[in-house]
């Protein structure tokens, strides 16, 4: 199977950069093959890519998302059949619009079991985004539009502010895509990789932790009369996975209050990833508040407040955010994670269980990113937490 990504950008942008960093970190042990696609020009900088033992494929008289459709899938095959590659690098005209682009390669794979689209990201110059939406409006937008992934060049050379401003220029033409906002040279090729390919999110590999510790290990008790299991910092439900069986006597005080119809019923919730079974006696407070949630999955139970940023942060900052998703006033709060640039030069990395924050010194990532998860969260409040309400 042959991986297609493509990498758009408007002129000037930085596409060749970014590509040049892929093959020197990510990609040497791949057998790659560019296709460069320059607007009725001859492709500048073919000579750097085959002296680095990449095939280029140039086609110089128009571009792929016009006159050039049918000639690229007659293109793209020939290069499969001479050179059999395991990637192939497309970089757009930078007047291009991607999103023909994309529909190009769908068409070939269409026909082609050997071809998988397996990328399509925009490269955008950071101080320039507003004034390229000025000026070339449709089709700077559409690769904006189109991309699962924009990454922001020179982004280590503008103020915050203005960083502030294209960010919130690309997000509302485009809600979803991931926005690199860390200086390339902070980041490994590798990295960057992992970003075209579509990295899981913090909030899906936290609910993936939680779901899989709800499969862990069960603990199973009876209660006597001095039964005192309080609540959830003393039960650490699914803070590590556990199950947790009881039978509750006469005098039970374990904190599982106020289940209703359901308070004599023998009943399952997920409210921290682990299941929790027991049978409640007459007078059994045991914590269990108004959960309903009979042996659903912790993404079925949990809701996540997740945020890219790319603002700095001091370690006290983040300790005392973390310390106020204590509060009652944050929901339940289960679990916290993120990576964010230190303002003191640096990146900082944080975990959080209930009480018991975590910050500590760490690698950079594509951006600043934050994710809480837990049931009935605040969510303003904690983004005020972190200074972004």
């Amino acid at each position: 199977m042959t991986k297609i990504d493509i990498i758009s950008g408007f002129l000037g942008a930085g596409k060749t950069t970014l590509i040049k960093k892929l093959l020197k970190e990510a990609l040497q042990g791949e057998k790659v093959v560019l296709i460069e696609n320059e607007f009725g020009e001859i492709g500048i900088d073919g000579g750097f890519l085959k002296e680095a033992g990449i095939q280029v494929t140039e086609m110089n008289s128009g571009c792929i998302c016009c006159s050039l459709v049918g000639d690229f899938g007659k293109a793209l095959h020939e290069v499969l059949d001479q050179f059999t590659p395991d990637r192939v690098l497309i970089e757009p005209s930078g007047v291009g619009k991607l999103s023909d682009v994309i529909r190009a390669v769908e068409g070939v794979a269409a026909e082609d079991a050997r071809v998988q689209l397996n990328s399509f990201v925009t490269v955008a110059d950071a101080a320039k985004c507003k004034m390229y939406v000025r000026n070339f409006g449709e089709f700077y937008l559409n690769q904006v539009e189109s991309a699962s992934a924009v990454f922001l060049s020179r982004a280590g050379e503008v103020p915050a502010e203005r960083l502030d401003t294209a960010i919130a220029l690309l997000r509302e033409h485009n809600a979803k895509a991931r926005i690199v906002t860390t200086p390339w040279d902070e980041l490994t090729g590798a990295q960057l990789l992992e970003v075209m390919e579509g990295s899981h999110s913090l909030a899906d590999e936290m609910l993936a932790e939680a779901a899989h510790a709800g499969h862990g290990h069960e603990h199973h008790h009876e209660h006597g009369e001095g039964c005192d299991c309080h609540g959830h910092d003393e039960h650490h439900h699914d803070e590590h996975g556990h199950e947790h069986h009881h039978e509750h006597g006469e005098d039970c005080d374990c904190g599982c209050h106020g289940h209703e119809e359901h308070s004599h019923e023998e009943h399952h919730h997920d409210e921290h990833g682990h299941g929790h079974h027991h049978g409640h006696g007459e007078d059994c407070d045991c914590g269990c508040h108004g959960h309903h949630h009979h042996g659903h999955d912790a993404d079925e139970v949990f809701t996540s407040w997740g945020v890219e940023t790319p603002r700095k942060y001091t370690r006290g900052e983040l300790l005392e955010a973390l310390e106020g998703l204590d509060d009652n006033v944050c929901g339940a709060v289960l679990r916290a994670k993120g990576i964010v640039p230190n303002a003191d030069g640096g990146w900082l990395h944080f975990d959080y269980v209930p009480g018991e924050p975590e910050v500590r010194d760490g690698g950079a990532d594509y951006t600043g990113r934050l994710c809480v998860i837990g049931a009935k969260l605040n969510e303003q409040h904690i983004a005020g937490l972190f200074h972004l309400a």
